[in-house]
C-alpha cells in the first residue's frame, strides 16, 4: 500500500492516467491525494471529476480554486472566463451529483504518515496551527455541505477581509479562510495577504514574501503539501513541498509518495495552454 499525493489536474485526465501508469496505481490498496483544481483549462474536467470521484475511498481532495470556481458557476455566483473549460461539468446529466460531492470536500486534509502534513491547496497562516487549520476548514466544509452553501458562493468572492482576525464571523470570516487556502501566495510585512501576485518570490516587491517564509508559530509542526503555484519553479520549500509543475501550462503533472518522500512525474500529454497564468 502507498499514498501518493498529486499536484493540480486541472482537467488533464490524461496525464493523470500517465502519472498512475507511472507509479504502478494499485486501486485496491494505494490511495490518492489530490492538492485541488482537479478541474478547468485541461480539456477534460467533466471526466476527470468522474474518474476521481469514482475512485470512492482511495481517493481524497481539497478544494482549490477552480474547483470553487466550477461551484460557483453551478449557483450562478461566477463569472465565466474565456479559458473556462467547466461547462460540461454545469451540462452533464451528472453535473449534480459531481457538484454535490465536490461541495462536500474539505480544504485541508491531515495526511497520513509520520511526519504528520496537512494537505492544502495554496497554504496556511502563519499562525495557524495544523490543528486549527482543520477546524477552520471544518467550518467551511459544514457550510458547503449545508442547505445555505448557495447563499454563502454568492458572497464569496472578494479580496476583503485581507488580515486574519480570530474575531471574524460570518461571511467575513468564511470568504478570508477560503482565500487563504484556496488563493493566497504572498502576505505583506503588515500581515495583509497579497491575493494579486503569482510569480517567482525572488521577483516579488520587498514588502511582500512568500506566505512559507514567513515563520510559523508552530515551528515543531508536520510539513505543508501544497499546488495552486505553477511559477514557483522549486518543489521543496520551508513549508514542505509545492505540488504544482504546471501540467495545464505543458510542464508536469507530480506525484510524492509520502511513505519515502519519492517525487514522480510524468511530462503533460496534453496540448499547453498558450499564456502562464
Amino acid at each position: 500500500m502507498a499514498n501518493y499525493v498529486i499536484g493540480d489536474v486541472q482537467g488533464c485526465l490524461d496525464s493523470l492516467l500517465e502519472l498512475l501508469d507511472a507509479v504502478r496505481f494499485e486501486p485496491t490498496t494505494d490511495v490518492l491525494w489530490f492538492a485541488g483544481d482537479l478541474v478547468n483549462r485541461g480539456p477534460r474536467s467533466l471526466d476527470t471529476l468522474r474518474f476521481i470521484k469514482g475512485l470512492g475511498a482511495q481517493a481524497h481532495t481539497v478544494l482549490g480554486n477552480h474547483d470553487l470556481h466550477l461551484l460557483a458557476l453551478w449557483c450562478n455566483s461566477g463569472r465565466s472566463h474565456e479559458s473556462d473549460t467547466i461547462a460540461e461539468v454545469v451540462s452533464a446529466p451528472d453535473g449534480e451529483e459531481l457538484v454535490n460531492w465536490l461541495r462536500s470536500q474539505p480544504l485541508a486534509l491531515a495526511l497520513p504518515g509520520p511526519q504528520q502534513a496537512l494537505l492544502v491547496h495554496a497554504g496556511i497562516l502563519a499562525q495557524w496551527s495544523l490543528e486549527e487549520a482543520l477546524a477552520l476548514s471544518a467550518e467551511v466544509q459544514q457550510m458547503m455541505s449545508g442547505p445555505d452553501w448557495k447563499d454563502f458562493m454568492a458572497q464569496l468572492y472578494g479580496n476583503k477581509p485581507n488580515r486574519w482576525d480570530p474575531a471574524l464571523q460570518g461571511f467575513d470570516r468564511l470568504r478570508l479562510i477560503v482565500n487563504v487556502f484556496t488563493r493566497m501566495r504572498m502576505v505583506r510585512d503588515d500581515g495583509k495577504i497579497d491575493f494579486k501576485y503569482k510569480l517567482e518570490p525572488a521577483d516579488a516587491p520587498p514588502d511582500l514574501k512568500a506566505w512559507f517564509e514567513v515563520q510559523r508559530e508552530f515551528q515543531h509542526e508536520g510539513p505543508i503539501v501544497f499546488g495552486h503555484w505553477s511559477t514557483l519553479g522549486k518543489l521543496k520549500n520551508k513549508a514542505g513541498y509545492c505540488l504544482d509543475t504546471g501540467c495545464v501550462w505543458g510542464g508536469q503533472l507530480t506525484a510524492l509518495r509520502l511513505e519515502d518522500e519519492a517525487i514522480i512525474q510524468v511530462n503533460a500529454v496534453e496540448p499547453p495552454l498558450p499564456t502562464i497564468p
